[in-house]
C-alpha cells in the first residue's frame, strides 16, 4: 500500500478555484426562504455588522453553483427534503480554497473573503493549497512552480489577510505527503528540503498577522506514525505556529482523530523539553500504556501545547472499510461509498487541546475519478466514472446528507 493510499489526499478538494465570493443565484435564493419555511433546516445566522471582538462563529461562503443546481433540480421534482438537506449541507460553515493564480488575484480574492466574514463577524477558514509539487502530481496536481514563485504567492495571501481575522489551513498534504515519499526527490534531498522551507516561510509569513492562526500538516491517525509525524512537523516550522491538522478529506473518526491529537501534542511538547520524538508512544500502542507515559513525561499545561483542528466534513460514518481481496488498490480515500457528513463545525469543542472542528474539504465535491486498480474508466465501487477532482458530484451529495451524523435535518 502506498502513501498515497493512506492519505487524505486533498486531490480530493480540488477547489483551489472556487474562491468567488459572488452572491448565489436569485432562484437558489428564493429556494432557501421557501425550504426554511418548511422548517427542515435551522435558520442561517443573521449578517451583523463588524465588531472588535474576535469572531465567535464560522465563515460560510458562496456554495458550489453546481449544487445550486442540483437543489433546485430535486425542487422541481417535488423531491424536497433531500433539496433541504443538500441545502443545509451548503450553508453550513466550510473552508475557502485557495490555489493556483496570480498573485494578484489570490490578494485580491482572499481579500474579498477576509472582508466579508469581518462584515458577518465570523471567522473564516482559508485552506492555501499551491506548494510545489502539489498531491505528488496525481489528481491535484499543479501548484507553485517553483520555491520563489511560491514565496511571491505567500506574500500576496498575507497581503489579502492584512490585520482581518483569518484562520489557515496550511498546504494539505505537504508534510504527511513530502517529494520522498512519493519518488519525487533526488538523491540529495534537495525537494524535499525545499518543501521545508517554503511551509516555513508561509509561517513565518503568516503567524505574525495580527489576527491569523496558522496550522500545519499532520495527516491523519490512520496514516503517520505520531513518531514519524513529529519530526517533520517540526522542520517545518511548527514551533512558530498556532498548531497542527488533522483529517483534511478523509473520514477517521472523532475520538480517534482527538487521541491522535493528543498524541501529537504531547509529542511535540516532550520533543521542546530536549526529548526524543522516537521515545513518544504512538496511536498503536495501547491505550493505558500510552497514558502512563504521558503522565510520566509531559507535565506542560494544554494552553502551552500545541492545539489542533479537525476536519469534520465527511466523517460521520468513519472510515470507510473496503471488501478484503476485491481491489488491487482500494483507495480508501476516494470516494468511498456509504459515508455521512459529520459533526458540524464549531470553535467550542470541549477539547482544551482542540481550538476547532471544521469543514475544510468541502462535502459534495468528488475526490478524482476512482478506479480502485481496475482498468476504469468506472468506478467499480458504484458502477459509473466518477466526477474528476473537485467537480459536484450530486450521488455523493445525497449520501453524505443521508448518512449524516448527527442529522443535518431537524426532522
Amino acid at each position: 500500500m502506498t502513501a498515497r493510499d493512506r492519505a487524505g489526499s486533498t486531490g480530493s478538494t480540488g477547489t483551489p478555484g472556487r474562491t468567488s465570493t459572488n452572491p448565489r443565484p436569485l432562484a437558489v435564493a428564493a429556494t432557501a426562504a421557501a425550504l426554511a419555511v418548511t422548517a427542515l433546516t435551522a435558520a442561517p445566522a443573521q449578517a451583523r455588522p463588524a465588531h472588535s471582538s474576535p469572531p465567535s462563529a464560522l465563515y460560510t461562503p458562496p456554495a458550489n453553483p453546481d449544487a445550486d443546481r442540483q437543489i433546485l433540480d430535486l425542487v422541481r421534482h417535488r423531491k424536497l427534503k433531500d433539496a433541504a438537506g443538500v441545502l443545509a449541507m451548503t450553508r453550513t460553515p466550510q473552508a475557502v480554497w485557495y490555489g493556483d493564480g496570480t498573485p494578484d488575484e489570490v490578494r485580491a480574492s482572499v481579500r474579498r473573503t477576509v472582508v466579508d466574514a469581518a462584515r458577518h463577524h465570523a471567522l473564516p477558514v482559508l485552506a492555501l493549497y499551491n506548494i510545489p509539487g502539489r498531491d505528488c502530481a496525481q489528481y491535484s496536481a499543479g501548484g507553485a512552480a517553483d520555491t520563489p514563485q511560491y514565496e511571491a504567492w505567500i506574500d500576496a495571501v498575507r497581503a489579502g489577510i492584512g490585520s482581518l481575522p483569518a484562520t489557515v489551513i496550511l498546504e494539505p498534504d505537504s508534510l504527511a505527503l513530502l517529494p520522498s515519499d512519493c519518488g519525487q526527490d533526488d538523491a540529495q534531498g534537495s525537494r524535499t528540503a525545499e518543501r521545508y522551507t517554503e511551509i516555513h516561510y508561509a509561517v513565518d509569513a503568516l503567524e505574525p498577522l495580527a489576527g491569523t492562526k496558522v496550522y500545519l500538516d499532520a495527516g491523519h491517525s490512520g496514516w503517520h506514525s505520531v513518531n514519524d509525524i513529529v519530526p517533520r512537523l517540526v522542520e517545518g516550522g511548527i514551533d512558530d505556529a498556532t498548531g497542527f491538522f488533522l483529517n483534511i478529506s478523509n473520514y477517521r473518526s472523532d475520538s480517534e482523530l482527538a487521541w491522535y491529537g493528543k498524541l501529537i501534542s504531547s509529542c511535540l511538547s516532550h520533543v521542546s523539553a530536549g526529548g526524543a520524538a522516537a521515545d513518544c508512544p504512538n496511536q498503536w500502542w495501547a491505550a493505558n500504556d500510552a497514558q502512563a507515559w504521558l503522565d510520566a513525561h509531559v507535565h506542560a499545561a494544554p494552553s502551552a501545547m500545541k492545539h489542533f483542528v479537525t476536519d469534520t466534513s465527511r466523517n460521520g460514518q468513519g472510515p470507510w472499510v473496503p471488501p478484503s481481496g476485491v481491489y488491487s488498490d482500494p483507495q480508501d480515500w476516494c470516494n468511498p461509498p456509504g459515508r455521512g457528513a459529520g459533526v458540524r463545525p464549531t470553535l467550542e469543542t470541549g477539547d482544551p487541546l482542540a481550538d476547532a472542528e471544521l469543514w475544510v474539504k468541502i462535502p459534495g465535491e468528488s475526490d478524482g475519478q476512482c478506479t480502485r486498480g481496475t482498468p476504469g474508466p468506472d468506478d467499480p465501487e458504484r458502477g459509473y466514472q466518477d466526477p474528476a477532482a473537485g467537480k459536484w458530484f450530486p450521488q455523493q451529495a445525497l449520501e453524505l446528507v443521508h448518512n449524516a451524523n448527527p442529522r443535518l435535518l431537524l426532522h
